[in-house]
């Protein structure tokens, strides 16, 4: 299949199309985001949102660009939000003429408060989780609550990794679906 082709059956929605192009591009968006973050956890996880975007929005794929170039586009303002969105709770330090130099530690510990609208939050989502075909619930449940590696996943369902990493992007819309008809 050629992208041309894959682009615009995925556009109508066609599994295969994209499978072949999260195939196709994989390692393009992965290597850039792994040179920029230096960090597998991160390039992996900002390499899925990319994709998890795109295939959002590909309806809005200009055909006047490589396809490759609006992934990396994508990605890399996936990356700069999270730069901005870490660089924004990272507590502040202030000297003074004094050379007293004093940091704003913020407390962050969950209050009690917090502790049962987490818990009362946890047993909404896991609720929703069970809504999920069961080869969904196992990926989520593997992925976010036993913190499995997506090559641990990989072994552990004995399926390519790109098919882990398919059906947990299919597994977080179906799930962020579920939450928003709520």
């Amino acid at each position: 299949m050629e992208v041309k082709k894959a682009i615009e059956k995925a556009k109508t929605n066609d599994q295969i199309a994209f499978n072949f192009l999260l195939d196709t591009f994989w390692n393009s968006v992965y290597g850039f985001q792994l040179k920029r973050t230096e960090n597998e956890n991160d390039a992996e996880d900002i390499t899925i949102q990319t994709f998890s975007k795109a295939f959002d929005k590909i309806e809005t794929y200009d055909d006047k660009y490589e396809f490759k170039t609006w992934l990396i586009t994508i990605s890399k303002n996936i990356h700069i939000d999270l730069i901005r969105k870490r660089k924004s709770s990272i507590p502040h330090t202030s000297n003074s003429d004094k050379d007293d130099s004093f940091h704003t530690i913020i407390d962050e510990s969950p209050s009690p408060e917090d502790k049962l609208i987490t818990e009362q939050n946890l047993a909404k989502l896991l609720r929703d989780i069970k809504k999920l075909k069961p080869h969904y619930q196992e990926v989520i449940h593997l992925r976010y609550f036993q913190e499995f590696s997506y090559k641990e996943i990989s072994e552990q369902l004995d399926e390519p990794m790109n098919n882990v990493k398919v059906k947990l992007l299919r597994a977080k819309k179906l799930l962020a679906e579920i939450i928003k008809k709520k």
